[in-house]
């Protein structure tokens, strides 16, 4: 008789909040659509009858040019997911450690435990801030292979500046997989991304997505961007063809209008701003801690997280529950402004 194998008797599908609810608040995605005008042009050159172009040429040289960087780094998957199946699929062997920060993105344990890697977990700082030497530290000691995080973070909503994280690059013998899915909501006086300067080292991989700020989460589109030598393994250990025609016809058209994308990343940033100033200006008294963000969302402790949680989804409004923490994603303002009401009415 067949038996499951061991890693898969206690897997359980991803289970994200299920039910038609009016406002989505719950996953980070961007609040801007497509009209349907723009879709109908943007599949045009997409021939279904064919097999999508392998390496998503096109699609990979405008993605390349609106963040100006050299389209030879680039490598596309579907989703951000996709390429980390792959990174802790094939760039790591089985039993070989790979260090997780928590909290963070659930996948990346997920990813690494399928594939029957050894998962170690380092708890971050009570103020949920990586302390960096402690990282370190704990690669060295325990012979790390690979570190993998968000940053900025999911979900914590914090970021890491780019000094401290250039220092746990330079100071491990390790691969170091920083995940930059938020990392265009972070506006500041200096970038904080990395992604221009992979090509320096040896042991740095690049995630982006197009899933949030470009607001393209139904595409599943995500990119990996590393040096020459690991871009050529990447490419060579996905499937053929893995970005399909529509995605890559759809996303190459968005892409190469700059100023929608610009213009949509700063709607997103102005909508943070407005649910954050909302809820400061009110106070509630059941928000224990709102952490700051260069996100697109709203990390919040609450010993009342749970009947929050509830008492929003009975107004068909979804955020999502994280233990003693609301994680709230920044609507349109018709959206932030109905999520506000329903505080307030929340007893």
């Amino acid at each position: 008789m067949y038996r499951l194998t061991e890693k898969l008797v206690s897997l359980t599908p991803y289970d994200p909040i299920q039910g038609d609810y009016k406002i989505r608040l719950d996953a980070n995605e961007s609040f801007i659509d497509t009209p349907h005008d723009v879709l109908a042009k943007a599949v045009g050159g997409a021939n279904l009858n064919r097999y999508p172009d392998p390496y998503a040429k096109k699609l990979i040289d405008a993605y390349s040019r609106f963040y100006g960087i050299d389209s030879d780094l680039v490598t596309a998957g579907n989703g951000s997911d996709e390429l980390i199946s792959i990174i802790t699929a094939c760039f790591l062997q089985k039993g070989e450690k790979v260090l997780t920060l928590a909290p963070d993105f659930s996948m990346y344990s997920f990813y690494s435990s399928l594939y029957e890697l050894d998962v170690r977990v380092m708890q971050k700082e009570d103020d949920l801030t990586i302390d960096v030497d402690k990282v370190i530290e704990t690669v060295e000691k325990e012979g790390i292979r690979a570190v993998l995080f968000s940053n900025p973070c999911n979900p914590t909503s914090l970021g890491l500046d780019k000094k401290a994280v250039l220092r746990l690059i330079t100071s491990v013998n390790a691969l170091v997989i920083l995940d930059e899915a938020y990392m265009d909501f972070w506006k500041g006086l200096e970038d904080q991304s990395l992604i221009k300067d992979t090509e320096k080292y040896d042991n740095l991989i690049v995630l982006r997505t197009c899933s949030k700020a470009l607001g393209m989460a139904g595409l599943r589109l995500g990119f990996a961007v590393s040096n020459k030598t690991i871009t050529e393994k990447m490419k060579a250990a996905k499937s053929p063809y893995n970005v399909n025609s529509l995605t890559q016809s759809i996303a190459e058209y968005l892409l190469n209008d700059t100023n929608e994308m610009e213009r949509r990343i700063q709607a997103c940033r102005n909508a943070l701003n407005e649910l954050d100033n909302g809820l400061c200006e009110r106070n509630f008294p059941f928000f224990e801690k709102i952490y700051p963000s260069v996100t697109n969302f709203l990390f919040i402790k609450t010993s009342k997280a749970r009947e929050i949680f509830e008492f929003l989804l009975s107004r068909s409004i979804a955020v999502r529950l994280m233990g003693d923490y609301l994680r709230i994603t920044a609507g349109s303002s018709e959206e932030n402004k109905a999520l506000m009401k329903a505080l307030l009415d929340f007893k």
